[in-house]
């Protein structure tokens, strides 16, 4: 498909830069094929039934960018896979000022040296510590690594640590957030749980590749950078045994749909997954989709738009334009139903 039937514009101040004074007091566009409703978060429950199955990403955001220096050039650093032993993918920039060999020294005697050099920025950095010690290194250096779209209009502070964070996030490894469920708190945790809502927890890392423009003209020439994942055998029967799957965030949505099997069966899982989502897609466990608002010819809006109909998030998507709906990381959410199951 061309990436152009993704495209739209969208007003610069709809960006938001801070989330909403509390977690769930952000606004919540529920759409269900033509049918609109202007909600807030906390309307959630209202949508949900007794045995519904939340899914939840419970990775949890490293300091993922770096600022060093090879020789006397700056050199930014995001990093977005972790392939063990101190070895890691990243983007690095400008990364024209490098090659096989170099080495970038950061703060507090943290150092990689460039392994292999890619295509759009990537690098293969191989630190001089691994483990615990480069975890420990990464909080002295590294800094929460904000999407760009924050990133470049305010630096990142104190409020971040805790804002860009979910309230159940568990596994380290992530170098960007799964945002939906930025959304929760504690006691709405707590409340959903007593109407008879279960809530499941699963792990995918989400890499900073998700932020990456699409460059091609046509959606069969885009290649998706891979993201670790892991489902495990309880959180796998209990979305089994569950009445309707909803995911929370893209993160969520892509895994699940990447481990299930053709007979529409949650599979445990552990690795890595490339899958890219467009209209067309045949989705086999996910009914509901909660997802914050997405970039113009992104892949996550390509992916909302398979889920819930082309038209139809387009249609939504000028809605939430006209209503000043807060777009994207820190903004408000949406609850999309599966447009094949309406």
């Amino acid at each position: 498909m061309k990436v152009d039937l993704f495209d739209f514009e969208l007003p610069r101040e709809l960006i938001a830069l801070r989330p909403a004074p509390t977690r769930d007091g952000a606004r919540l566009l529920v759409v269900k094929g033509n049918i609109r409703e202007d909600r807030q978060v906390t309307d959630l429950s209202d949508y949900l039934q007794d045995g519904d199955v939340l899914v939840f990403n419970d990775t949890r955001v490293i300091p993922a960018r770096l600022v060093g220096k090879r020789n006397l050039a700056k050199i930014e650093v995001t990093l977005h896979m972790n392939e063990g032993k101190g070895r890691w993918k990243a983007f690095a920039r400008p990364a024209k000022k490098l090659k096989p060999d170099d080495c970038i020294n950061f703060d507090g005697d943290l150092s990689a040296t460039v392994i292999h050099k890619g295509e759009a920025g990537e690098v293969s950095l191989q630190f001089n510590c691994s483990g615990n010690k480069l975890r420990a290194a990464l909080d002295v250096a590294g800094v929460m690594p904000l999407p760009p779209y924050i990133a470049s209009q305010r630096p990142v502070d104190e409020q971040d640590l805790t804002d860009y964070q979910t309230v159940y996030s568990q596994h380290e490894g992530a170098v960007a957030a799964p945002t939906a469920g930025l959304h929760f708190t504690d006691r709405m945790l707590e409340n959903l749980s007593e109407r008879g809502i279960k809530a499941v927890h699963i792990t995918l890392h989400v890499g900073a590749g998700t932020f990456l423009p699409v460059k091609v003209d046509d959606t069969c020439d885009h290649k998706m950078h891979a993201e670790w994942g892991e489902i495990d055998q309880q959180a796998a029967k209990i979305i089994n045994q569950g009445s309707r799957v909803i995911a929370v965030g893209t993160t969520s949505l892509r895994l699940l749909e990447s481990a299930t099997d053709e007979e529409g069966r949650v599979q445990t899982f552990s690795g890595s997954t490339d899958i890219f989502i467009t209209p067309g897609y045949k989705f086999r466990i996910v009914d509901i989709l909660m997802t914050n608002f997405h970039l113009p010819r992104s892949t996550l809006f390509m992916l909302v738009s398979a889920f819930a109909g082309q038209d139809h998030m387009k249609s939504s998507y000028r809605h939430a334009i006209d209503q000043d709906y807060r777009f994207y990381s820190y903004g408000d959410s949406s609850l999309l139903f599966r447009e094949d199951k309406l």
